[in-house]
């Protein structure tokens, strides 16, 4: 039997992932910093619930150390854990700015060398990165959500050839807003601790939300759809990179790669500059 590993799988798409994939016959290792969080998943004889805080080294090790011993191998692993900093980048305290880096783009490289050796050993294995469409075009007011999901799939494109060369395939899943998840509640306690933005930006703000409004009313997807995508990606044998997991971005990813760089950059300044030159 096949297993996967999954951070993050508290709430979310992780959580969403975890039961997909026992639903469908796998040993899952739902990973998480509070284990008490979804006691629904402990008990099932291919659920292993253990703690793992990607910003803690050891934890990994001790995580991945409890899987083989209770599964024997893991096949596939799933770096979902992550969240967002909300805010102009001048109100952001660097300290943030590095808690937004240590969890989304070193807490993931953290895990992935952790598994390596073990991949390597097999000369199989398949990671899957969950970025985001903010990995792919910029917005105001999530810059180092931006930044660290930028990061993150330069890191993956980069490192899915390294480790093709080993019988191992690196995959990207991009969603966008769904509308279930704890992801926008963490962001909104995040925004809520944030020290307030210089009073020059209150008119810029004011109508990035209401964009940033209408975004959210067009979601449409639930994590339970992302986590089919999570599916697909590990288990269709395939080499494809990229799996953008949520129509609401499309049209913003397909704008971002497909058309010139002066008519993405208008069109983008025409939703939050509106009254200012493009």
């Amino acid at each position: 039997m096949s297993t996967v590993l999954i951070t993050g799988a508290s709430s979310g798409f992780g959580l969403e992932s975890a039961r997909l994939f026992a639903a469908k016959g796998y040993n899952v290792v739902a990973t998480m910093r509070n284990t008490a969080a979804v006691p629904e998943l402990d008990g099932q004889p291919n659920v292993l619930v253990t703690h793992l805080d990607v910003q803690d080294p050891e934890s990994i090790q001790a995580a991945l150390n409890t899987a083989i011993d209770r599964f024997g191998h893991i096949d596939a692993l799933v770096n979902n854990a992550g969240f967002s900093l909300w805010g102009v980048f001048e109100s952001l305290p660097r300290k943030k700015i590095q808690e937004q880096f240590d969890v989304n783009v070193f807490g993931v490289m953290d895990v992935t060398r952790a598994i390596l050796p073990h991949f390597r050993h097999r000369q199989q294995g398949v990671i899957v990165n969950v970025s985001s469409g903010a990995g792919v075009f910029g917005l105001p007011m999530i810059s180092a959500y931006n930044a660290s999901k930028f990061a993150l799939e330069g890191f993956s494109e980069s490192l899915s050839y390294e480790l093709l060369s080993q019988g191992i395939i690196v995959k990207i899943v991009e969603p966008g807003g769904v509308l279930d998840t704890q992801f926008s509640k963490r962001l909104a306690q995040e925004a809520a601790a944030a020290p307030a933005a210089p009073d020059d930006y209150a008119a810029f703000i004011a109508g990035a939300e209401e964009v940033f409004a209408g975004l959210r009313a067009n979601r449409l997807a639930s994590s339970a759809d992302v986590a089919k995508v999570i599916f697909d990606a590990v288990t269709d044998g395939t080499t494809q990179l990229r799996y953008v997991a949520t129509e609401d971005i499309k049209p913003l990813v397909d704008a971002r790669r497909s058309t010139s760089e002066a008519d993405y950059m208008q069109m983008m300044r025409g939703k939050f500059l509106p009254r200012l030159p493009r």
